[in-house]
């Protein structure tokens, strides 16, 4: 439990990449990517061995107006089967669905029915009872199924226990750590992987890492968490996710040693497909902004606030989250 499993030239079996490109990457342009760029991601996904996509969250029709989005807001079936057919790959479909923003009973399929494989619910700490009724109901449908458990860093150490032995005694696959506010440096990332393998270990699940780049982190927090057992871990093609970002997709492939893993085809499409895109305006990475809610635990919308009226008064506005620290 304690000690790492493997070294840095180790073939890991047990690891799982999945690409969160369209699902974080949407909160940027909230969902408006082209059918172009959804396929030849779809493509290179498959070319590169990554294991799962994640087209986009399961929204509620009834809370989010479809007009108002793009549709990896909402991960209709028919969209979805528009670009991958029926995903005649090794590739699995991953979506979300938020706790809370989801018409989950009304607007999933039995998986016999759908081209989707994976349903990732996100919840905070208060809502695990929920998620774990969603989980179970997925279950029963025929889905995998991950919990995700945001904004972890500011619950302490027994709620984190509580929640992980009552998610153990559902049906989930993998419970995931997330680390929503790019707070946590490498060596409390580990303490937290620790608790969560322990607790995963003794009832046969799986542990996940979900990083955000606040503070430059993600990529060294996700490796870290690995090296000790941690094996389904999500990233996106050139970090591109909510804010400052997520652990970058050339980054973990190319420090994986499977040979399953090729960056060849993820460099092309960072050329034909990121760089356009970062072009027309679409803004996402580290900057000072994100440093200081990271480094304060905080939640970074008044970071994105900041940085899309492209105020650069960076030392007014860290005392100003000082003052409500």
């Amino acid at each position: 439990m304690n000690t790492r499993k493997g070294s840095l030239l180790s073939v890991r079996k047990d690891l799982r990449v999945l690409d969160a490109t369209l699902r974080d990457g949407g909160l940027c342009n909230n969902f408006e990517f082209t059918d172009e760029f959804v396929f030849e991601l779809y493509k290179m996904n498959i070319k590169c061995g990554v294991d799962y996509m994640e087209f986009g969250y399961k929204a509620s029709k009834t809370m989010f107006n479809e007009a108002d989005y793009g549709k990896w807001k909402f991960c209709n079936e028919e969209d979805i089967r528009a670009i991958v057919g029926n995903n005649n790959s090794d590739m699995k479909i991953a979506v979300m669905a938020d706790v809370g923003r989801c018409d989950y009973r009304t607007d999933f399929l039995p998986k016999s029915e759908s081209v989707i494989d994976m349903v990732r619910v996100a919840c905070y700490i208060h809502q695990i009872p929920a998620a774990i009724e969603m989980i179970n109901y997925f279950h029963e449908l025929g889905y995998e199924t991950t919990c995700n458990i945001m904004a972890i860093s500011q619950v302490g150490s027994e709620k984190i226990v509580e929640a992980l032995q009552m998610l153990g005694e559902s049906d989930v696959d993998v419970i995931y750590l997330v680390d929503s506010f790019g707070s946590l440096y490498p060596e409390n990332a580990l303490e937290l992987a620790k608790l969560y393998i322990e607790e995963a270990e003794k009832v046969g699940k799986k542990v996940g890492f979900h990083g955000h780049n606040n503070q430059n982190l993600a990529f060294a927090n996700t490796i870290e968490t690995l090296s000790y057992g941690v094996s389904y871990l999500d990233a996106t093609v050139q970090g591109m996710g909510r804010g400052a970002g997520n652990c970058a997709m050339e980054l973990l492939l190319s420090f994986l040693k499977n040979p399953k893993y090729n960056m060849y085809f993820l460099l092309d499409f960072i050329e034909k497909y990121m760089l356009p895109l970062r072009q027309q305006g679409v803004v996402w990475g580290y900057d000072l902004p994100y440093l200081f809610t990271g480094l304060l635990n905080q939640h970074p919308r008044d970071a994105m606030a900041f940085t899309s009226k492209k105020e650069t008064d960076y030392s007014d506005f860290y005392k100003r989250l000082l003052e409500h620290y």
